[in-house]
């Protein structure tokens, strides 16, 4: 599960691409019980969960011209990271600059199968105060891809990830961790027919069924109903209103 221990490679902030910070505010405010702060200068705003830094939100721009929420890695040179990005196939979409709402210095990046990402120096701002077992905190990233190896090769050269296969026979699934140690924060999964594919964001709730039942009230999409997946927990994967999608985890009772 993410950690708030943020090394370099793994996941140290999340934001949301919308083109309606208000709305996507009192639907997220809604479901996780979030409170979206005052935007910036710049448009960003920030939400928070009990007064703890969780995501941010800021408008559309040409480089994310659709609803969705980009995962920033931790990075000691985003500029660094940026160029082996490119030597390696992948593209530099934004950056490297001041990241949004004074973030840290990030790039905006695709990789060679098509997931955007973005890098976050870790000399910048602190990452999310609330994350794993909190509730709508991120708690797992998972990248959809129709070449697992080469997107694996990729992010390897890029932050030295450690994988291990799931093991789950039939499954094409790497679970990912940093290089020098540290909780495992996501994976790597083959394409599925209603998931984009790129990086999903999982967010950890109490009940999915629940949860899934409040996004459809809320005005969001079901684009895979609760499942029980064994040793992990109930996910969900849905749609906000806007079109951007996530995913929700309810995890298995630790024994």
């Amino acid at each position: 599960m993410v950690s708030s221990d943020f090394r370099p490679g793994s996941p140290s902030w999340i934001g949301l691409g919308s083109p309606d910070l208000a709305e996507s505010g009192l639907f997220y405010g809604s479901l996780f019980g979030w409170e979206l702060g005052p935007p910036g200068p710049d448009g960003y705003g920030i939400f928070r969960s009990a007064g703890r830094t969780v995501a941010g939100v800021g408008p559309l721009t040409e480089a994310e011209p659709m609803p969705a929420w980009t995962v920033h890695f931790a990075a000691a040179d985003a500029a660094g990271v940026a160029a082996a990005a490119e030597r390696s196939g992948g593209t530099v979409r934004v950056g490297p600059a001041e990241g949004p709402g004074r973030r840290g210095r990030t790039a905006q990046l695709t990789d060679p199968t098509g997931g955007r990402f973005a890098v976050r120096e870790t000399g910048g701002a602190a990452g999310p105060e609330a994350v794993a077992g909190a509730r709508g905190a991120l708690c797992w990233a998972e990248l959809h891809t129709s070449d697992v190896p080469g997107a694996l090769r990729f992010y390897r050269g890029l932050f030295g990830w450690r994988s291990r296969s799931a093991g789950v026979p039939g499954v094409e699934y790497a679970v990912l961790g940093p290089a020098d140690g540290g909780e495992e924060f996501g994976g790597i999964a083959g394409v599925h027919p209603r998931v984009d594919v790129g990086w999903l964001v999982h967010f950890a709730v109490a009940d999915a069924l629940l949860a899934t039942d409040e996004v459809r009230r809320l005005g969001g999409s079901v684009l895979v109903p609760p499942e029980q997946v064994p040793t992990v927990g109930r996910i969900a994967v849905l749609a906000d209103p806007f079109g951007a999608q996530f995913a929700l985890l309810e995890p298995e009772p630790r024994r």
